[in-house]
């Protein structure tokens, strides 16, 4: 098979007739095997009845239904493991990503050799108060990874299969894709300028707290694409440090009191000097840190596969 097509949706039943026929056109026109995967996230509104209808008319399209909402990320994971097509494209379900796109990134992952192909809708037709923030969260994203993407959450992008294979996508991680594929050896990452509509139908899923959450999961890739497999390596590496800083300290503080009694000379109790206190918290932190990182071992191997969703309802996956 030539290409899959992931579209994660929370109530968008107006926008999936038009969505399908829009990629089937262009697919057709392209002459591309092709499946069409609709992720439902717990919609509340008449999605999956859409979703049945257009799938017993084309066999092209399968479908997830979660029990409830889980997010985006979610959406994406299950949608990653069952594509079967050598392109995976994901682009979001409200008409905004344009199915035309697709042709010339597949010819970019295989004919140019990218592993990953990531829209920039350089033109966009959203408001002030979500591009803003969009831009002030794209350019401490590309400085926090070294990725130089213009846009790192735009919905339109395409994979190689075993790029998304490799990935395990959670929380509000489908944001930092290609930061994960990239720590996964992927380094062939690209940008084609995409066309991005205005919406058409529903309202916008948008949240300002997906930059509060954003930076966090950031953070957590970049530190378990180096760390987690070596957790100790971390916590063992500034814990040392922390002791060794303590035990010369509280050295220095005792040996100076022997020192002083040695002589003779009077001087207040080594629990009335500040040194001593500070020497106290380094061995502290230190032990907790070194406590952390064999508790982070055992963690890391023998953590249980985190991604289990309750899917009600399956379509062509029999």
């Amino acid at each position: 098979m030539d290409i899959s097509i992931v579209i994660p949706l929370l109530n968008e039943a107006e926008s999936l007739p038009e969505l399908f026929a829009w990629i089937k056109q262009v697919m057709e026109q392209n002459k591309f095997s092709y499946e069409v995967i609709f992720i439902d996230d717990g919609s509340t509104d008449e999605s999956w009845q859409i979703i049945e209808d257009l799938r017993s008319k084309h066999t092209e399209v399968k479908a997830l239904k979660f029990r409830r909402n889980y997010g985006k990320s979610a959406a994406l994971n299950e949608g990653f493991a069952l594509a079967q097509g050598n392109s995976v494209f994901t682009m979001d379900a409200d008409l905004q990503d344009s199915p035309e796109e697709l042709p010339e990134m597949h010819k970019m992952l295989w004919d140019d050799g990218f592993d990953l192909v990531s829209g920039w809708k350089k033109k966009r037709y959203d408001p002030i108060t979500k591009t803003i923030p969009t831009k002030l969260y794209n350019w401490a994203t590309r400085k926090m990874s070294g990725i130089y993407l213009h846009d790192f959450n735009c919905g339109l992008k395409g994979y190689r299969n075993e790029v998304v294979k490799s990935v395990e996508v959670y929380g509000e991680m489908h944001r930092y894709i290609p930061v994960m594929a990239d720590k996964a050896g992927y380094k062939k990452i690209g940008e084609k300028v995409v066309q991005h509509q205005a919406r058409k139908y529903g309202t916008t899923k948008f949240g300002l707290s997906r930059f509060i959450r954003g930076p966090l999961d950031l953070l957590s890739i970049i530190f378990v694409s180096k760390f987690g497999k070596r957790p100790m390596h971390f916590f063992g590496f500034y814990g040392a440090i922390a002791f060794v800083i303590g035990f010369l300290l509280t050295s220095y503080v005792l040996i100076d009191k022997f020192i002083a009694l040695r002589i003779g000379v009077s001087q207040t109790l080594v629990t009335d000097n500040p040194l001593f206190y500070l020497a106290l918290t380094m061995l502290i932190v230190g032990s907790q840190l070194f406590m952390g990182g064999f508790l982070a071992e055992l963690i890391s191997r023998n953590a249980p596969n985190r991604n289990n969703y309750e899917i009600s309802q399956r379509i062509g996956f029999e």
